[in-house]
């Protein structure tokens, strides 16, 4: 809910103070909130409080004759703190001098006389014509989380893609570019040198923090409140949701344990347009935020940012140890912790990485492209479905694709929209050759593997899409793995002469989802010989919870 603008009202005596209060509340309190203050200093001191939180004031309404500070120095100090206000001044009826003075020298819009009785007449019409006058040019300031920092800081670009994939409302203030980043970082006592700055919608400052710690700050649930679920999920893009969902809708207690943000690579994407049911298509931003409600309305506890680093057999129980030293148990694990982004191995984008070179859409940093040239590394959907995304905001956006065909690993109708857009330009047989810049990203060097011809351009932004590795290593030698790292289900689980693995201690066979460790599956993309599809990752994640019923019933 908004908050409501502020009518402030200053008197150092009590009976008129309570006076006016009383009259302002009732006729103005449903729609604004009535504050008092029994001198200047202590109204200022209010005020400066009021506008860390951001908190809109319509209207000051001081009494003249304060000691300390009168009326009309306290109104001209506030326009400082808030130049919008409209001001008027409470004064009897000889101190008409004092009136003209705070017209000609605080600003003040206007002056009533007291007494105000009835205020029918003597004061709300000269309110109303203030307030009204106010809402006419009021633009409600943003009230979530505002994050100052330089546009090539990879810590400031985490925290950005942080809020952004976990649907955290945040306003981007950059240091160089924009207007009120210095004023706000030097009204809440930040340093230009030490950033990025982030202020809580409370006034809370924190300075450099990490995902963990805003996590904490955000009231995101990073510990589990149980140490045993019917259910553990490890992984929440569209696969680990879909288990959780049906999971916990059929009375399985379930906790889904994700490093990032729910949705995985899938909430990155920009456009998703073959995805059944939506012809119109959807972001995979809203896909995941669609799925996390849905999750969370049927019970499941989601605990992010969180990771699993171990996973051990205690008789019927399956162990998670996490990445905070705490550990969960579960009769029934599900594998979803999909892939990580290839890294490029040109030299030099190592250093230049969060500072113009990103993996995965990074669609925070879309708007930075605004008539600048932007390259796209990759020939997949995800691909494609940034340099779409990225054509609305970037002058020129070169796709770089290594094979000597789009249609190869791209789907037709995204084949079909990038041909339609006049600033995406592709290039195939094309690689990169070296990156240049300092601070952050210049310019790229592409080589035509054909022709062995190379080419130099300034680019604001290189985003990779090289495909992604499975997210494995942690889970030891106990859980069967392809020669890529991609987890062995079912009939894959077999030996030579159709023999089981050692780690496999029941009679019956694995399920078509159940890896080598009984009780345990995996879904979605990081499952060996998967289809790399978001409706084929959902339709395993439902399809694995029959299985762990099944493996439950013969516990």
């Amino acid at each position: 809910m908004a908050t409501k603008p502020i009518i402030f009202s200053i008197d150092d005596d009590p009976a008129v103070l309570a006076s006016i209060v009383r009259d302002l509340r009732g006729r103005y309190g449903k729609t604004y909130r009535i504050m008092r203050a029994d001198s200047g200093s202590a109204a200022l001191e209010t005020l400066r409080e009021l506008r860390q939180r951001r908190a809109p004031v319509a209207l000051l309404l001081s009494d003249q004759r304060m000691p300390q500070m009168n009326g009309v120095e306290l109104l001209q100090q506030s326009m400082n703190l808030y130049p919008d206000a409209k001001r008027a001044l409470l004064t009897a009826y000889a101190d008409t001098g004092a009136a003209i003075e705070a017209i000609n020298e605080a600003g003040a819009h206007h002056y009533l006389l007291k007494p105000w009785e009835p205020p029918e007449e003597q004061l709300y019409p000269v309110i109303d014509d203030l307030l009204n006058d106010w809402q006419a040019s009021y633009r409600p300031d943003f009230e979530g989380i505002r994050l100052i920092g330089h546009q090539w800081s990879p810590e400031a670009h985490a925290l950005k893609d942080f809020m952004a994939r976990n649907h955290v409302p945040y306003q981007y203030l950059d240091i160089e570019n924009h207007t009120d980043a210095t004023t706000t970082l030097k009204e809440f006592g930040g340093q230009a040198t030490n950033l990025p700055f982030v202020i809580y919608p409370d006034g809370h400052t924190a300075t450099a923090p990490t995902t963990e710690d805003m996590a904490s700050q955000l009231g995101l649930q990073t510990r589990a409140s149980n140490t045993f679920y019917d259910l553990a999920i490890v992984g929440g893009g569209p696969a680990g949701l879909a288990a959780a969902v049906y999971g916990a809708s059929e009375g399985l207690r379930t906790v889904l344990i994700e490093r990032e943000a729910p949705g995985g690579q899938a909430g990155t994407s920009s456009r998703i347009e073959n995805y059944l049911g939506f012809p119109s298509g959807l972001s995979g931003g809203d896909l995941a935020r669609r799925a996390t409600t849905q999750a969370r309305r049927f019970g499941v506890e989601i605990l992010t940012p969180q990771s699993a680093t171990q996973l051990d057999v205690d008789g019927l129980y399956r162990v998670l140890t996490l990445s905070d030293g705490t550990q969960i148990s579960a009769h029934a694990v599900v594998l979803s912790v999909g892939l990580s982004y290839r890294k490029l191995s040109t030299s030099g984008v190592a250093q230049l990485e969060g500072r113009g070179i990103y993996y995965g859409a990074s669609l925070t940093e879309a708007t930075a492209c605004s008539n600048q040239t932007a390259f796209v590394v990759g020939a997949g959907n995800s691909a494609g479905q940034a340099a779409v995304y990225l054509s609305q905001f970037a002058k020129r956006v070169v796709i770089l694709v290594r094979g000597d065909s789009l249609e190869a690993k791209m789907s037709m109708y995204l084949v079909e929209r990038i041909r339609c857009i006049d600033n995406i330009e592709v290039k195939l047989n094309t690689e990169v050759e070296a990156v240049h810049g300092e601070q952050h990203l210049e310019a790229v060097t592409t080589v035509d593997t054909v022709t062995n011809e190379q080419t130099t351009e300034d680019a604001i932004a290189l985003f990779v899409f090289i495909g992604a590795v499975p997210y494995t290593e942690w889970l030891g030698e106990q859980v069967m793995r392809d020669a890529k790292g991609f987890i062995c289900t079912g009939p894959q689980v077999m030996q030579a002469e159709d023999r089981l693995p050692t780690s496999w201690t029941l009679k019956r066979l694995p399920f078509l989802l159940e890896t080598s460790v009984p009780g345990v599956f995996a879904v979605g993309d990081v499952r060996s010989q998967s289809v790399k599809r978001v409706a084929s990752a959902v339709g395993e994640g439902s399809i694995a919870v029959q299985f762990v019923h099944n493996h439950l019933a013969n516990l």
